[in-house]
């Protein structure tokens, strides 16, 4: 437990910290459906995949990620939070071993619908710095594969980010 607190810069084990919060949080976490709390945890490990595709996550990028669990979630502000949190610790820690794992089994559960939706965000992601790094759209593209998306899907997602791919090469928009 001590190696945990320290990951998220708590404070050790009874001494008064914004523990208490989290502890709340969590436990208001644990009370969502088994199912709904596992894509939502899936859901913010992929959107962290991304962002740190680059190695750099931005905070207009992790504002995104946390923005984009409160809709798609339907979890509060500060729920949100901590589950972006916990989700790049765990993409930090564990993104080379498990990015295709957590991918492959949301790929498993997850409609065709919440598929795009999800590379939607991603975009979303990626473009939350008003760029989307070669690094960012390359690992879009390898999580569109791996969950089974059509290409042509693919390709119409990517276009509605354009801009931001074309700010990356230094083209602009009439180019």
């Amino acid at each position: 437990m001590r190696i945990v607190r320290e990951l998220f810069g708590l404070k050790p084990e009874g001494v008064e910290s914004g523990g208490d919060t989290i502890r709340r949080i969590a436990d208001e976490l644990d009370r969502l459906e088994p199912d709904r709390a596992k894509y939502l945890a899936s859901f913010a490990f992929i959107l962290s995949r991304v962002a740190n595709a680059d190695h750099e996550v931005s905070p207009e990028e992790v504002a995104t990620m946390e923005t984009l669990v409160v809709e798609k979630g339907g979890v509060s502000g500060d729920q949100a939070v901590l589950v972006v949190q916990m989700a790049r610790t765990q993409q930090k820690l564990f993104g080379a071993t498990d990015d295709f794992l957590v991918t492959r089994e949301l790929s498993r559960v997850a409609s065709y619908e919440q598929k795009l939706a999800l590379i939607d965000c991603l975009y979303a992601v990626a473009a939350a710095d008003e760029r989307i790094f070669m690094a960012e759209a390359d690992e879009i593209s390898r999580i569109g594969k791996e969950l089974k998306v059509d290409r042509g899907d693919l390709s119409r997602l990517r276009s509605q980010y354009r801009e931001f791919l074309e700010a990356r090469k230094g083209l602009s928009s009439g180019s």
